[in-house]
């Protein structure tokens, strides 16, 4: 039986907090969560698109709560604003889905200094988990859903002093290396609830072929290259809706019967409804040992709660 919008079981009572809500695949999984009863915190960069998001919420669900937080992900003063934000209104976070995410962008330095894909997709999200982790614990069975992409497996893991690349910037590349970080980092934190006996779980999504404005935003950044017009071309072909591409990190964040460090994709990896695949690309203890040393100290935070 396929996993829909109507299969998500009644999430009354309980808070999440989506980042990139404003549009997109953030946007059809803030809406998803608010229809069935959670309270939802639109995570946002540009606060006036996530106002108008949170409307078009509140139309299509008059009963729908949500409420709107500016976040750059790119600036470490801005996430921990952020989170403050969050922890002090919501003492208990039940679903963090880390949705949010550059893509094939020219290359370039967040605010602090960090490449910007590597940057926004993974020390944004490190360091938003790590602040809000006290709220995760909190709820009895929190998730933390982290959405990579099929990219991951032309990423590079970091070397043991801390660089990815050696030559040159690519841009596919570093997106590449940024989505191999997600994913080491939901599989690493899964290993860490599983070790410190902590009741929350970490599960990866990979949302497929999505037609969303990701990859415009790519074109016309001019970075994408040829890899960039083909990939618009076909998404605007043969791409899914936002609305269904985002069931994956849906069905992670709500099925009761998926288990932490699942995987959740598309049944045809591009394209289908969502489904649990096996972990093709383990983990490696070493990779990940090194992404929480560098993540720690970019960031100044542990995930130690």
């Amino acid at each position: 039986m396929s996993y829909t919008v109507e299969s998500i079981p009644n999430l009354s009572g309980t808070t999440s907090v989506v980042t990139g809500a404003n549009s997109g695949l953030g946007l059809a999984t803030a809406s998803a969560l608010a229809t069935k009863g959670s309270h939802v915190v639109l995570a946002s960069r540009n606060l006036d698109k996530a106002r108008v998001a949170a409307e078009s919420i509140i139309a299509k669900c008059p009963s729908a709560s949500v409420e709107v937080v500016q976040i750059d992900l790119g600036s470490l003063e801005s996430v921990a604003r952020a989170a403050d934000e969050v922890s002090a209104r919501h003492p208990r976070i039940d679903v963090l889905v880390n949705n949010a995410g550059l893509m094939a962008m020219p290359e370039g330095r967040t605010v602090d200094g960090f490449e910007t894909q590597f940057g926004v997709n993974h020390l944004g999200h490190w360091a938003l988990t790590a602040r809000l982790m006290p709220a995760v614990l909190a709820a009895p069975r929190a998730r933390v859903v982290t959405v990579t992409s099929s990219a991951h497996h032309f990423g590079r893991a970091l070397r043991p002093s801390g660089e990815v690349r050696r030559r040159g910037y690519s841009a596919w590349g570093a997106y590449g290396d940024s989505k191999l970080a997600n994913y080491h980092f939901a599989l690493g934190l899964q290993r860490h609830f599983e070790q410190s006996g902590a009741s929350a779980v970490s599960l990866l999504a990979h949302p497929g072929l999505s037609n969303t404005n990701l990859q415009v935003q790519t074109v016309e950044e001019g970075a994408g290259g040829v890899v960039g017009d083909v990939s618009l071309a076909l998404v605007r072909r043969i791409g899914m809706t936002a609305e269904r591409g985002a069931l994956s990190q849906i069905r992670a964040a709500t099925d009761p019967e998926v288990k932490g460090g699942q995987f959740i994709v598309p049944r045809w990896f591009t394209a289908g409804p969502p489904v649990v695949r096996p972990i093709v690309r383990p983990g490696n203890r070493r990779a990940i040992a090194r992404l929480w040393a560098l993540s720690e100290q970019a960031t100044g935070l542990s995930l130690q709660g």
